[in-house]
């Protein structure tokens, strides 16, 4: 028997999600090894893994703005066997799915084409190969063996594995010292762990090897190993350029604006050189701009050259007209506005240098090379300040990931013959004998406490966990002693939590009281602080619908700044030319207008800037689904999920396990309301019992664990059929009867008469809120049918739960409750939290003949209303019957409490089963909507009003005008302010309930 969720407007499709006892059922405790499973046919599985789809996650570098993620994402679409492309470029990183592993060269080809560079982090087959066994099956484990020198020394590693057999087998040997990873795979036992194998290995030269277990980088250590090459490649250019603007600046700027022109050193500088009337000015600071314009500006020119190069490769399905209107990022930008200051500058030199020398022997020193040097370490430092916000931005991963400890405390045998079951007893603190010094460290005799690395427990090896530290893997406490642990790192619970025998404890938390002994229940890799990283990486790769204006934005960005900037140069070179403009703006004597409108095009391809447009979204939405995850709340909905949550009209709760506790609801009242002699209390609470045994609903835990409490006796039945919401029916064939049990609703439509005390009983309780389950028998023989038994169920309501439905209608959300229960019940549980009688609704969702009966006509009529008014509907849930609504509604938010299924077709999975956690997600989703808002807002204001004063509107009015040099500043700090926008949102503080 089990409450029944109702279907809520616009659809969504159903979302994957990692499984849910409290916390772990919210992740997956059953959740697949990450290490590779063992085969006996290595070879047809290899087969088999390459021809089946696999999505592909690789580091991509070089990224700066959205443009750049487009321009991969079209190129790599175009490849045929390619799907789901995803690009990223706040974490450097790309996802797509691929139709086999052939396609990987491809990918990457395609990738590094656009200037980028790519590297295949991992290639994750969507369908298991035939031969991988499940994660009940052999470990297989990569070790990495330390102190090989030569050839000889593989051999020795393997003769001591061998002896390991048959109960290791070796599934990669060593071939050669060079390559020192080797993978075996084991079947875990006493007498055969990883330890064993990794001391067999020491032991075959104790002076030479040490082993550990290899795991490959994940993706966000290789982003940040790639953030940190990038940053140290941007700062090496911007110190090179930083040394040379020095005298740069000293000779274009201060000898020849600031000193007087009577300045003997000025004089000498003014003076030409080698030929025509060149100045050493001129000479100099091409000296000084090209080293510059090739190595500080280099990686610019390189890409921006990438980038045309593929788009107008041989055999590029691209439209000629979408070459011309979609094309370029930022570098490219750069490139032109630095390209353009250096080869005018360069042709100025070449005209100076073909005039005659002036006769009063002052050469021409009209020149834009000191821009060339300014323009590009404006750029990078600005590049370089962005790319370190935007590292800060991507720090959620990496600060759930800093919660896991390296080593443990491994309560072991102290010999081979003292091995035996651990008893709690013989682990507990004050019951061991001290041979230590520090009394943390006392175990019992017979066994020992040794320092290992977290990377070789396997579950089952017991641990001790000190007071101030986390344990190393999820595991069960096995000593008696109860103690606290702070759990907020993960569920955002500032209370701690009192733990004791029998207790789950987790890697992430901390043991703020009492030293405990833990059984370990989980490897490294299969944790649940592993699934919520696993969450938060994939919601970061779903993206919210307001993204997609930043995309079209960026996408037609670079052809519209290029043709304004031609068209610039153009109007100030007619203007000029016409005679239109007065004599005294040309302020060059070298080039005329051609050369002096120059300076307004760069101005205009340096000033624009995507990247503000382009991280305005990501930034903030990846700084807010961390602070979410601080506070418990998993996005697995990614961004697309938090706008919606941030206009969100209506939230429905379920009743059962969400408004009430559900965790444990108890039988408050049973009554035996049958006359006949056969069918005692025993045997009716025997029936009960079993019929419920078939439900995992908390009513039907509830009336089973009342039952067997009872003096039920054992009673068999076959045939369960059972109707959602409604309740089941199976036949008792040994005493030749049907029984039904569930609703009023469900005992009706059976054909079962319920008299007027028992109706009298069932309204008495409705009223005092408690959930109604009937029980009736029906004779197999005469048909006659009685009602049996009645109970009624307390599943007190959550104590947060009127503060939390209050908070939400105060900030104008609709809340609306539904239930499977009797709509009496509903309506008082409705009435206890501050939910209308109007939107409290007894769901009916009869299923008969194949059919489903739509639900009541208050629902449908909340659907409609949904839909007329566009509004935006939640549904708040924990059961296996609530997954339907969840995924069906605009935002699905599971509680932690909840079940697997439920948990899989969330946006939300809130780890804290504390309702309260609702309205912190409701206030920050709108301040992170907001927050894109703003940055939205300053971008697109900066670049329309910048882009018109670099193309020179303000120039007439006091010749006004932003010189290169100075919108190549605007330009980096626009971007910097963006990031610096989203990073404040980690000043967020929850709102008080």
């Amino acid at each position: 028997m089990s409450a029944i969720t109702v279907i809520l407007s616009n659809p969504h499709s159903n979302l994957i999600v990692p499984s849910h006892p409290r916390i772990d059922e919210a992740l997956g405790m059953d959740a697949s090894l990450r290490e590779k499973a063992d085969t006996s046919t290595p070879v047809d599985l290899e087969r088999n893994v390459v021809s089946v789809p696999h999505r592909l996650s690789l580091a991509v570098s070089g990224m700066t703005c959205a443009a750049c993620s487009v321009s991969i994402t079209e190129m790599v679409s175009q490849i045929s066997g390619v799907s789901q492309v995803f690009v990223n470029a706040l974490n450097n990183s790309a996802t797509m799915i691929v139709e086999n592993k052939n396609l990987i060269p491809s990918v990457t080809e395609a990738i590094e084409d656009c200037g980028f560079g790519a590297e295949l982090l991992e290639a994750e087959p969507l369908c298991p190969p035939v031969g991988e066994v499940t994660p009940s099956g052999p470990r297989t484990v990569s070790l990495q063996v330390h102190g090989m020198f030569c050839q000889h020394c593989p051999g020795k590693v393997m003769n001591a594995l061998r002896r390991l057999q048959p109960g290791l087998t070796i599934t990669k040997p060593l071939i050669n010292y060079t390559d020192p990873v080797l993978e075996v795979s084991y079947e875990p036992a006493s007498e055969l762990t990883i330890r064993t194998v990794t001391s067999t290995i020491v032991v075959a030269d104790p002076n030479k090897f040490t082993v550990s277990v290899f795991k490959p980088p994940t993706l966000e250590a290789r982003t940040r190993a790639m953030r940190k090459r990038e940053q140290q490649a941007l700062l090496r250019r911007l110190l090179f350029t930083f040394v040379i603007a020095i005298p740069t600046f000293i000779i274009g700027v201060i000898y020849m604006s600031l000193v007087p022109s009577q300045n003997q050193i000025r004089q000498y500088f003014m003076k030409p050189i080698w030929k025509g009337n060149a100045s050493r000015t001129q000479w100099v600071l091409l000296f000084l701009a090209t080293p510059v314009m090739v190595y500080g500006a280099g990686s610019f020119h390189r890409r921006s050259i990438k980038e045309i190069k593929t788009l107008w490769r041989k055999g590029s399905t691209t439209s000629v007209l979408r070459r011309f209107t979609r094309f370029g990022s930022m570098n490219l930008l750069v490139s032109s506005g630095v390209s353009v200051a250096y080869f005018a500058s360069v042709a100025l030199l070449a005209l100076a240098a073909s005039r005659p020398p002036a006769v009063n022997g002052t050469g021409d020193a009209t020149t834009y090379f000191d821009s060339v040097v300014f323009l590009t370490m404006f750029l990078l430092f600005g590049r370089y300040l962005e790319a370190y916000s935007k590292a800060r931005t991507a720090d959620a991963l990496t600060a759930l990931g800093s919660l896991r400890p390296a080593e443990a405390l491994l309560i072991s045998p102290a010999s081979p013959s003292d091995i035996q079951s651990y008893q709690s007893d013989d682990l507990d603190v004050e019951k061991g004998d001290d041979n230590s010094d520090n009394g943390n460290l006392v175990v019992k005799s017979g066994h020992k406490i040794d320092r290992v690395s977290v990377d070789l427990l396997e579950i089952g090896d017991v641990v001790r966990v000190l007071n101030g530290f986390s344990p190393p893997c999820d595991g069960t406490i096995v000593s008696s002693a109860e103690t606290l642990f702070d759990e907020s790192s993960l569920t955002g619970e500032a209370k701690p939590v009192k733990k004791g025998a029998g207790d789950q404890v987790f890697l992430g938390t901390i043991n703020k009281s009492k030293v405990v002994d833990v059984r370990v229940d989980t490897v490294a890799g299969t944790t649940m602080l592993d699934r919520i990283i696993d969450v938060v990486r994939e919601g970061h790769t779903r993206r919210a619908p307001i993204e997609r204006v930043a995309d079209a934005v960026t996408g037609v960005f670079v052809p519209i700044v290029t043709l304004l900037a031609i068209t610039t140069w153009v109007v100030w070179v007619v203007l000029g030319y016409s005679g239109a403009l007065p004599d005294d703006y040309l302020d060059i004597e070298v080039g005329g207008w051609t050369v002096w409108s120059l300076q307004f095009a760069a101005a205009v391809f340096v000033v624009a800037c995507p990247c503000g447009i382009g991280l305005a979204a990501p930034t903030a939405l990846l700084v807010g689904s961390g602070i979410a995850a601080r506070h418990g709340i998993l996005v697995r909905g990614g961004g697309e999920a938090f706008q919606e949550m941030a206009q969100v009209d209506i939230v429905v709760f379920d009743k059962t396990g969400t408004l009430t506790a559900g965790g444990e609801p108890r039988v408050s009242d049973c009554d035996i309301t049958t006359s006949g002699r056969q069918w005692t209390r025993e045997v009716v609470l025997g029936i009960a019992a079993e019929l419920e045994s078939s439900s995992c609903h908390p009513l039907a835990i509830a009336i089973k664990r009342y039952a067997e409490t009872n003096g039920a006796v054992h009673v068999n039945a076959v045939g369960f059929d059972e109707v959602a919401g409604m309740g089941l029916k199976a036949h008792l064939d040994i005493l030749g009867c049907t029984a039904v049990i569930g609703s009023e609703a469900w005992i009706t439509q059976e054909g079962v008469a319920i008299n007027e005390s028992i109706t009298t009983t069932l309204e008495k309780w409705k009223e005092e809120a408690k959930s109604i389950v009937l029980l009736a028998i029906r004779d197999n023989a005469s048909g006659n049918s009685e009602v049996v038994a009645i109970f009624a169920i307390t599943d007190p309501v959550r104590p947060e739960a009127r503060r939390v439905v209050q908070g939400l209608q105060e900030s104008g959300i609709s809340t609306w409750m539904v239930s499977g229960d009797n709509r009496t019940t509903a309506k008082a549980v409705a009435r206890t939290v501050g939910i209308p009688d109007t939107q409290a609704q007894k769901i009916e969702w009869l299923q008969m003949n194949g059919r489903k009966k739509p639900p009541s006509r208050g629902l449908r009529l909340a659907g409609r209303r949904a839909r007329n008014q566009r509004c935006v509907v939640a549904m708040v849930g924990d059961g296996i019957n609530d997954a339907p609504a969840l995924a069906a509604a605009d935002i699905g938010i599971a509680i932690g409490s909840g079940s697997e299924v439920a948990i899989s077709s969330a946006s939300f999975i809130l780890l804290s089963s504390n309702l309260s956690c609702l309205l912190t997600l409701a206030d920050l989703s709108r301040r992170v909507l907001n927050r894109v808002k703003v940055n939205f807002l300053w971008a697109f204001v900066y670049n329309i009003v910048a882009v018109p004063i670099a193309a020179g509107v303000l120039y007439p009015a006091g010749h006004i005008r932003l010189a290169p040099t100075w919108a190549s500043l605007a330009m980096a700090l626009s971007s910097v302010s963006v990031v610096v926008s989203s990073l404040l949102l980690k000043l967020y503080r929850q709102p008080e309930i």
